[in-house]
C-alpha cells in the first residue's frame, strides 16, 4: 500500500567552512499544500529554491519549515585597532603621571572594548552561491526523511483503514442476511401495518391502503443501499492500493459512505438492521477521521 500520512517530523543539519545550519520540517492535516517558511535574515534568495524542493516532495498537508543558522568562528580574524590602542596607552600613561599607578597589563588592553575586534572575512558571490546550494542540498535530505515518515505513518494508517472497511463488510453482511428482509417478514409486516389502519379507520379507503402499503413495502427494501455500500467497499479498497495521493478521494468516498449508512438506518424497520445501520456510522465516523490524515 501507497498511502502516506500527512503528519510528520524531520531535521537535517550542515556545515561549510565554519558556517552551520539545520532544517527542521513539521506537517500537519491541510486541505492543499500550505506552506510557512521561516530563514534568517540575509537568506531570502533561498525561499524560490526551497519551495520548488518542498512541491517536489509533498502534495498536501500544513507544513513548517524553518532554517537555523550558527557561526562557528573557525574563519574569523582578529583585528588590533591600533588607533584605539594608541589612545588606550596615551590615557594610560596619563593616569600613571597623575596616580603613580602601574603600567597597564596586556590582557587589559586587548579586553578594552575597540581595541581588539573579531572579524568576519568577506564572502565573494561564489563562495555564497556555494554556501546557498549546500544549504538547499540538506533540505532536500530533509525532505527526503519527512517523506519516509510520512510513509511509516501511512502505513499505519492503511491499516487501521483496512481493518474498518472489513467492519464495514461484515456490518453490511448482517444487512444483508438479516430474517427482516425475506419477503415473508416483510409481507407479516405489511398485514400488520394494513390491519391497525384499518381499525384505526372509520371506513375502508383502497386508496390510502394502497399508498401506504407501497410506503411500508419500499420502507423496508434496502437493497439499493447495500449494493451501494459494497460498491463504496470496492472502491475504498482499490484506492488503498493506488500508488498516489488519494485523501481527497477517500474523503469524498466516506461521505457516501455515510449517506448510505443514514438512508439505511431511516429505512430500517426491524432492530437488528437498525442496531447494524448504527454500528456502520460509527465505522464510518471512524474511517473519516482517519481519513482526515492521508495525503
Amino acid at each position: 500500500m501507497a498511502i502516506k500520512s500527512m503528519t510528520g517530523f524531520a531535521r537535517a543539519e550542515g556545515n561549510v567552512a565554519g558556517f552551520a545550519w539545520h532544517w527542521e520540517l513539521r506537517t500537519v492535516n491541510g486541505r492543499g499544500l500550505d506552506v510557512r517558511l521561516r530563514l534568517p535574515s540575509g537568506l531570502e534568495q533561498l525561499e524560490p529554491k526551497a519551495r520548488e524542493a518542498i512541491g517536489r516532495h509533498l502534495s498536501r498537508g500544513s507544513v513548517t519549515v524553518n532554517l537555523a543558522t550558527t557561526s562557528t568562528g573557525e574563519t574569523h580574524e582578529l583585528h588590533l585597532n591600533e588607533r584605539a590602542l594608541a589612545q588606550v596607552m596615551k590615557a594610560a600613561e596619563r593616569i600613571r603621571e597623575l596616580t603613580d599607578a602601574a603600567p597597564p597589563r596586556v590582557d587589559a588592553l586587548i579586553g578594552i572594548r575597540g581595541v581588539l575586534d573579531v572579524v568576519e572575512p568577506e564572502e565573494n558571490e561564489a563562495e555564497t552561491a556555494a554556501r546557498g546550494e549546500a544549504m538547499l542540498a540538506t533540505l532536500d535530505q530533509a525532505l527526503g526523511a519527512l517523506v519516509g515518515a510520512r510513509a511509516a505513518e501511512g502505513g499505519r494508517l492503511a491499516n487501521a483503514l483496512s481493518g474498518q472497511i472489513d467492519e464495514i463488510e461484515r456490518l453490511v453482511a448482517i444487512v444483508r442476511a438479516s430474517p427482516a428482509r425475506t419477503p415473508e417478514a416483510i409481507a407479516a409486516r405489511l398485514k400488520e401495518q394494513i390491519a391497525r389502519i384499518m381499525e384505526a379507520g372509520t371506513g375502508f379507503d383502497p386508496q390510502r391502503l394502497h399508498q401506504e402499503a407501497v410506503l411500508l413495502a419500499a420502507k423496508a427494501d434496502v437493497e439499493e443501499e447495500l449494493e451501494r455500500l459494497t460498491s463504496h467497499i470496492s472502491a475504498a479498497r482499490e484506492l488503498l492500493a493506488e500508488n498516489a495521493p488519494v485523501g481527497r478521494k477517500l474523503d469524498f468516498l466516506t461521505q457516501e459512505f455515510n449517506r448510505e449508512a443514514n438512508t439505511l438506518c431511516s429505512k430500517a424497520n426491524d432492530v437488528e438492521i437498525t442496531r447494524a445501520g448504527l454500528a456502520l456510522k460509527s465505522v464510518i465516523d471512524q474511517l473519516r477521521e482517519q481519513v482526515q490524515n492521508i495525503e
